[in-house]
């Protein structure tokens, strides 16, 4: 494990706000479970407090931790498909396990994201991480390092280098509901 993935573990153990590469986009993010570093990961970026985040696992297992029962039909037409990869997908979670201001109601985003410095990275911190893009609300999505806003980089504690693989954000399909609902075609093209 490099010393820059050390060093980002040690910083997201503490409560501090990140900046690293996704296999999607550059992301900013923080653990699911401290609320202080939450609130203050929606001042850095500007975002409302009604949007809800999506949260990076490193494992199904990890996902199950979080959310209510995954439905078979979830599993065997997109999870054992798609992940890990840059499929986002929304289902009922545990409210008592995620903070308000990340789930929607009692739904959650989740990704099982297809880079191995990411999945040490969640690893290394022992929770999911909240990963919205790395830019201020309504700003274009930063796909490398360079892309990044030199004043969002000052508000964060620590930035790891790098850029993402595929430059396209995460499909996102909503199982929470009947029928499903893709919310966003993404880098991922799944028809439902």
């Amino acid at each position: 494990m490099s010393k820059d993935i050390k060093k980002a573990i040690e910083v997201l153990k503490k409560g501090g706000i990140v900046i690293f590469p996704t296999d999607t986009s550059i992301g900013i993010g923080c653990r699911i479970d401290n609320k202080e570093s939450l609130k203050r990961l929606f001042e850095v970026r500007r975002r409302p407090e009604n949007k809800p985040l999506l949260a990076l696992v490193d494992s199904i297992k990890m996902a199950e931790d979080y959310l209510l029962p995954i439905p078979k039909k979830v599993t065997d037409r997109l999870i054992k498909k798609y992940w890990p990869g840059p499929l986002t997908i929304v289902l009922k979670c545990k409210v008592d396990k995620v903070p308000s201001l990340v789930r929607a109601g009692n739904t959650l985003g989740v990704r099982f994201p297809d880079n191995s410095e990411l999945l040490k990275l969640i690893k290394g911190v022992g929770v999911p991480i909240v990963a919205p893009s790395a830019n201020f609300t309504g700003a274009k999505t930063p796909f490398k390092f360079e892309d990044l806003d030199e004043n969002l980089v000052k508000l964060v504690d620590y930035a790891l280098e790098g850029e993402s693989l595929l430059k396209k954000p995460s499909t996102v399909i909503d199982c929470s509901r009947k029928p499903w609902r893709t919310i966003r075609q993404g880098a991922m093209e799944i028809k439902l």
